[in-house]
Formats: structure tokens, C-alpha cells, sequence
């Protein structure tokens, strides 16, 4: 696994099960991935105070099956439900949406969460650093067998780009048996976009 290979997409099949599961012929197929692609960003962006770090989409005859996987549940679900409910008109459609919230047992080591807390950080204007220092610690803290981050683009307001690596643990490259969580979330500072990618080792459950 190069730094070119997503280690989510490298174990996908194997050890990972695939985010959409289901299956179309012909023009249904371009219409459902176009509607997937839809569904993840705007309950990507809906809940993202919620800590959502993962949509999963199932497709029945008659039925759509939305999993939700969040750090804080309770801002999904809302006051009796409500929250649900207000979810589910944002997917049409279908005959029938049935939506479920799952919570993230330990978010100081998922890697979405991560990456999008450094970017809050960065678009502060914190120094790079000590936001990278900071993060590392905390992730080996919360049980991490090993995390890698990645800053690319105009670092610190450099005018050349560059690209910044900063590791702690193993991250096995090759090992498909391993647990490597991914992210990858750009930051939107002054001088132009800073790419910020997680590579979080987790320990095998079990």
C-alpha cells in the first residue's frame, strides 16, 4: 500500500464490507450511484455537529436502509425522534426509508474525526505544529497502535507548497489484516486549501 492507495478501499471486499450494497443494471445503476453520492454529502454536511464520520446505504426492492455512524447520537435522533424523521426527507425516491444511528465507540481514534478536528484547528489559524503535536499525543493516548497525518498545499502560509509528514507507532503499509482507519478533509485557509490526511492503527477487536 503506497501513499497512493486509500487503505479503506485497499480492504474493501476482503476484510471491509462495501459502503453501498446493492445492485442495478443498465441506467439504474448511474441513477443510484448519482443518488448515493447525493445522500453521503448532504448527511455528511446536515450532521456533521453530530461527529458523523460514515454512511452506509442498503437498497431493497422497496425498501432503503440509511446507517448513520456518529460520535454523539443524540443530535441525530433529535427530541422524540425528530431528527430522524427530518432526515429522511432529504432521500426520495424510494417507498420506504428505514434510517439507524450507530455511535462511534471511540472517537479520539477515528480517523474522520480526527482530520476534520485539525482542519477546525488550522482554519483558528493555530500554529500547524502544535496542532499536529497535539493530535498525535491525544490519538496514542485514547489506544492507537499508530498514526500517521499528512499536510499538503501552502503550509503555514508558505508561498511554495510542500507537503509535511509527522508519525507516531506503525502504520503497516502491505498488512491487510490490519486495522487502518483513513480520512482525508481539505482546510480552507487564507492562502489557498491545506489537504490533511489521518492514517489512525487501531487494534483488532475481539
Amino acid at each position: 500500500m503506497g501513499q497512493k492507495i486509500n487503505p479503506i478501499g485497499f480492504r474493501v471486499g476482503v476484510f471491509l464490507p462495501w459502503s453501498s450494497r446493492w445492485y442495478a443494471d443498465g441506467p439504474k445503476y448511474k441513477k443510484y450511484l448519482l443518488e448515493d453520492i447525493e445522500i453521503r454529502r448532504v448527511l455528511m454536511e446536515k450532521f456533521k455537529l453530530a461527529g458523523i464520520t460514515l454512511v452506509e446505504i442498503e437498497r431493497l426492492p422497496n425498501t432503503m436502509m440509511i446507517t448513520l455512524t456518529v460520535s454523539r447520537p443524540g443530535v441525530v435522533i433529535g427530541r422524540g425522534g425528530s431528527g430522524i424523521e427530518d432526515a429522511k426527507k432529504f432521500v426520495v425516491g424510494v417507498l420506504k426509508i428505514d434510517l439507524r444511528v450507530n455511535e462511534v465507540k471511540n472517537a479520539e481514534i477515528s480517523a474522520h474525526l480526527v482530520a476534520s478536528r485539525i482542519v477546525s484547528e488550522l482554519e483558528r489559524r493555530l500554529p500547524h505544529r502544535k496542532v499536529v503535536s497535539r493530535t498525535l499525543e491525544r490519538v496514542m493516548q485514547a489506544g492507537a497502535l499508530g498514526v500517521k497525518i499528512v499536510l499538503s498545499g501552502r503550509i503555514g502560509g508558505a508561498d511554495i507548497s510542500r507537503v509535511e509528514k509527522y508519525k507516531e507507532g506503525s502504520i503497516p503499509a502491505q498488512t491487510l489484516r490490519e486495522v487502518i482507519d483513513y480520512a482525508q478533509v481539505p482546510a480552507l485557509l487564507k492562502k489557498g486549501y491545506v489537504g490533511v490526511k489521518v492514517y489512525i492503527h487501531k487494534k483488532k477487536e475481539g
